[in-house]
């Protein structure tokens, strides 16, 4: 009789805002050399999506395996609106789970999910990193700057762009910053990150040499580090080499930058105004998608020196990594800026790779839908945990071993507002359509594979009328298997 394994380490890195093509075999050209060899050396998902694109709820969906409608936290927190500003304290969460049973919990970062709460109130021992605007942990970055020289108040950025064209009203979306990358909250969070499996690392050490604990006992205590990554959320912010290293006139308009909102809801050009991106033209988003490719090469190359730390701890043989982000950006796309009340691939479908030594196959690509949440369930059947029945969350383990079990053939998302005001939605996407039921406006219908950039709405189509009818169907399952509160008047509204 064979000893079991042990039970693996998890690294999750979640970054913040960051589009799937990026990542993407096919996808525009730009440098990740980190996220590619995850997905050379274990399992990338096509089709992964976010059950909301907004941070607070889709964040606090990967802690409880639910979709926003169950576990309430339907827009941003630190908003003067927020419909709930915390996350309901009885709801079971992955991480305090995985603390209650063994693991070792850390965590570096943006956090983002509830007003008054912390990643300690889930388990995790917080080791700083946070920005004021969303969460105001702690100073920790702020004195690391102070050391280093560079008072985050004193940084004068250049090259800035702003939405309305306007410093004092707009929002800053992107700009370079005349530091070194050593003074980038992206390299502290590296730091810390580093110093984190480190310090599990000398805890094992520890427990074996100094006599409270047998090498068996330290071996066997896993750790779980998330490591959360600002960025590549606006404002776009990077310095050299990253502010140059795409050159804004190589950048061609994407795809959905055709837009003409024909056929779409209101919602869509008003978003445009209210954003105030109506009167930026290509020139100015190749400047800006050029530096937001920019970050999302800088945190990559962060991620790399975890990953290298990793390797040197001798910690890889032993720990799952995962990378994942919320959700996604515009950048330009549909001629928008940020995300909102528009529920297009830019924003929803999401990157997903995950390295498992001794269980994934090398260079795989699973095509099954999945969602960002799916991970809560994932990080607790890693750990040798039973997945709570409150979960909406499915399990990935069977498709990170290459078995192929029966499943959903579609996704389900939804949004319910931000500072655009409530704004009802829910979305059912398979490989090939797209479905958006939109409470106080027209529905949307695209053919994903004639149509991949969403240009047209076929939702009147007579020659869609089947496959509208048959989606429709799909988004009327998910609301019922999910309890969505919604479910019992929104199906009426499909009937003609």
């Amino acid at each position: 009789m064979t000893d079991s394994p042990p039970t693996p380490n998890v690294l999750f890195v979640l970054t913040d805002q960051e589009r799937y093509d990026c990542t993407a075999p096919d996808g525009p050209p730009v440098e990740t050399p980190t996220f590619d060899r995850l997905s050379s050396q274990g399992v990338r998902f096509s089709h992964a999506a976010t059950p909301i694109s907004i941070c607070t709820s889709a964040r606090s969906s990967l802690l409880t395996g639910l979709f926003p409608h169950a576990h309430g936290m339907l827009n941003n927190s630190h908003e003067a609106d927020a419909i709930q500003a915390n996350l309901p304290p009885e709801l079971p969460t992955f991480s305090e789970l995985l603390a209650e049973n063994g693991y070792d919990l850390t965590y570096t970062g943006k956090w983002h999910v509830g007003r008054d709460q912390t990643p300690e109130d889930f388990g995790f021992e917080y080791l700083g990193g946070s920005d004021v605007h969303h969460d105001d942990i702690d100073e920790a970055f702020e004195a690391y700057r102070e050391r280093r020289g560079t008072p985050l108040e004193e940084t004068e950025l250049e090259d800035e762009i702003y939405t309305h064209d306007d410093p004092d009203d707009g929002t800053l979306v992107a700009a370079k910053a005349p530091i070194d990358v050593e003074d980038t909250r992206a390299y502290f969070l590296a730091e810390r990150t580093i110093e984190a499996l480190e310090a599990h690392t000398n805890c094992r050490e520890r427990a074996a040499d100094d006599g409270s604990g047998t090498p068996d006992d330290a071996d066997s205590t896993p750790f779980f580090h998330r490591a959360d990554f600002y960025g590549p959320h606006h404002p776009y912010v990077v310095p050299e080499p990253y502010a140059s290293m795409y050159d804004p006139e190589d950048l061609e308009p994407w795809d959905t930058y055709a837009e003409t909102y024909a056929g779409k809801p209101a919602a869509h050009e008003q978003f445009l105004h209210y954003r105030g991106v109506e009167d930026f033209n290509w020139d100015t988003w190749a400047e800006a998608v050029a530096k937001y490719f920019g970050f999302v090469t800088l945190i990559d190359h962060q991620a790399g020196r975890i990953l290298e730390a990793l390797e040197e701890l001798d910690l890889a043989e032993e720990t799952v990594v995962v990378h994942a982000s919320d959700h996604g950006d515009f950048t330009g796309s549909h001629r928008q800026f940020n995300k909102g009340p528009l529920m297009y691939d830019e924003t929803y479908h999401i990157p997903l790779q995950v390295r498992w030594p001794g269980v994934t196959d090398p260079g795989t690509t699973r095509d099954e839908p999945v969602h960002l949440h799916d991970l809560a369930a994932t990080f607790l059947e890693i750990g040798g945990l039973e997945v709570p029945e409150s979960f909406h969350a499915r399990s990935l383990v069977p498709l990170l071993a290459g078995e192929n079990p029966v499943w959903p053939d579609s996704t389900f998302s939804q949004y319910h507002g931000e500072e655009f005001g409530l704004y009802t939605q829910r979305m059912v996407r398979t490989r090939e359509h797209k479905f958006v039921y939109n409470g106080p406006d027209r529905n949307e219908l695209y053919d994903l594979e004639a149509d991949p950039a969403e240009l047209q709405n076929l939702v009147d189509h007579p020659a869609y009328a089947d496959v509208r009818d048959a989606m429709a169907g799909r988004l009327e399952e998910w609301m019922e298997r999910t309890e969505d509160p919604n479910r019992g008047w929104v199906p009426d509204t499909f009937r003609r």
